[in-house]
């Protein structure tokens, strides 16, 4: 995958930055809760699917509808970041399942832990953020340099 960093999307990527920052402090200092994405979208799935009501849970659906929202907000402002990836749709849905069974394994994501668990001075979310992050330069040095690709 390949993104045009001009200056223009520096400049995105440190308000992006910012904001995650920003949300995260008040989601936690508000509501007590932890911006972990997948805990988020995983929580508000499964009372949809016990049929819970909503009730105090509505953060976790508006906290969605932020994150689908976002973009589009972007959109009025300035055009989307170009990227393109060369893996096929197979490739993509094969590495999705495989995040999703190291946030499962790991207990949180990288906004979770990354983001959230850090600023906690979490000793697991810094032992998962080496484990992830140590684990992507892995694979990016073996695609890159032993396999070819």
């Amino acid at each position: 995958m390949a993104i045009d960093w001009g200056p223009s999307n520096a400049a995105a990527a440190l308000l992006g930055g910012a904001l995650i920052g920003s949300a995260s402090a008040l989601l936690i200092l508000g509501a007590g809760r932890v911006a972990g994405i997948a805990g988020i979208v995983g929580g508000a799935l499964q009372n949809l699917m016990l049929g819970r009501a909503p009730g105090r849970e509505a953060i976790r659906w508006a906290f969605i509808g932020g994150l689908l929202l976002a973009p589009w907000v972007w959109r009025l402002f300035a055009p989307w970041p170009t990227a393109s990836s060369s893996a096929g749709p197979a490739l993509l849905i094969a590495a999705g399942l495989v995040v999703g069974i190291g946030v499962r394994m790991g207990n949180g994501c990288t906004s979770g832990h990354g983001v959230c668990g850090l600023s906690r001075l979490s000793l697991r979310s810094l032992v998962n953020v080496l484990a992830f992050m140590g684990a992507g330069a892995a694979t990016v040095f073996v695609l890159r340099h032993v396999v070819g690709a």
